[in-house]
């Protein structure tokens, strides 16, 4: 007889997604079958949702950042059994060239040749908002979680904390000194994550931007020194905390017109300048247009070694991960409660609402 499931499944381009029953998967030589504990709503699926048309065919389960216990393995599979607390990676590359094997999949060489070019579960392939998830590769693809870290509080840092993360790290050099200074532009999701990273790992004197009073207020207690509502005169008072020199580091996570503009404005002389939020703007480069040797760049997710880092900050309790839960029949509320801003830190949806790993 063959097993089926519920799954919230992106059936079609410019077509709200829909809870529906399909056969539960069967793994390869090299696959690992999840029992999905927990899977985050991000807003990047809302962008998808209403696409006319997208990188990859329709026709898959949403949810890319996922964390479960393994229910089957493989015949190839050596680094995981049945019963193993595991996070998934969310992007998939093409396992074969030297950054694949490296771990960093987001950046892979050749991903013509991956299974969703660009994508992975929950991105092209199905994802976690099932019962039962396919992981690819699963001994490149999932990392262990510690004993006591529960799935469902794990699931949004397979993205929403490793994204930040990475862009932290890329920048720690310019972060070094005592009197640095670094502005997060957005502290919802992926940004109260980045303010946690920052006071972890640096002696920088943090500025959190946010028009949300809430936001503001979480961002005060993970480390955040000042908290501005964006305005009129946001550059300038930066630009006054920092006796007029501009901060070291931007990371901008909402990416509009309006957050660019603020970045190039507070920016300093070799600072970074980072982008991570999706929105619409742009950054014009040019000489003369920038403070001199700013460094302007994008950052995409991060690599299997960093996610194995933020899973072990997570269980130490240097990362804090907020969560509101939802069932499964309920993942359309969960997406439309992200897309009209209700949604307290990350929205995780439990497929199995009995299961011990899920909060109440």
């Amino acid at each position: 007889m063959t097993r089926t499931m519920t799954a919230f499944r992106l059936t079609d381009w410019g077509r709200a997604p829909e809870l529906t029953t399909m056969p539960v998967p069967t793994p390869g030589p090299t696959d690992v079958l999840l029992k999905v504990g927990g899977a985050g709503a991000c807003r990047s699926d809302v962008h998808l949702m209403h696409r006319d048309t997208g990188p990859w065919p329709a026709g898959f389960v949403l949810g890319h950042e996922n964390a479960g216990w393994v229910a089957e393995i493989g015949s190839a599979v050596r680094s995981f059994a049945p019963g193993d607390a595991v996070a998934v990676m969310g992007s998939w590359g093409c396992g074969d060239c030297a950054r694949c094997r490296q771990g960093i999949d987001p950046y892979c060489d050749h991903p013509q040749n991956a299974p969703a070019p660009g994508g992975g579960g929950g991105l092209g392939l199905d994802g976690g908002m099932a019962e039962y998830m396919l992981v690819r590769d699963a001994d490149r693809h999932l990392v262990a979680l510690p004993g006591g870290l529960d799935p469902v509080q794990a699931a949004p840092l397979s993205d929403a904390a490793l994204t930040p993360y990475h862009a932290v790290r890329r920048s720690l050099p310019k972060l070094a000194d005592d009197d640095a200074t670094v502005t997060v532009i957005g502290v919802g999701g992926l940004g109260s994550f980045a303010v946690q990273a920052l006071e972890a790992m640096t002696k920088a004197t943090v500025i959190a931007i946010d028009p949300r009073e809430t936001s503001r207020t979480e961002a005060a207690t993970d480390g955040a020194e000042y908290c501005f509502a964006p305005g009129p005169d946001t550059s300038s008072d930066i630009r006054d905390l920092t006796g007029g020199r501009g901060v070291d580091v931007v990371l901008d996570f909402v990416g509009s017109a309006d957050t660019h503009a603020l970045a190039a404005a507070i920016v300093r002389p070799l600072g970074d300048l980072t982008i991570l939020g999706a929105g619409s703007g742009t950054t014009a480069v040019g000489f003369g247009i920038l403070p001199y040797e700013v460094s302007v760049q994008t950052s995409y997710w991060g690599s299997r070694d960093e996610l194995a880092d933020v899973i072990d900050l997570a269980a130490s309790g240097v990362l804090r991960t907020r969560v509101t839960t939802y069932p499964l029949a309920a993942a359309a509320q969960a997406y439309q409660d992200l897309a009209e801003g209700r949604v307290l830190g990350r929205a995780v949806v439990v497929p199995d609402a009995d299961s011990p790993s899920a909060l109440t």
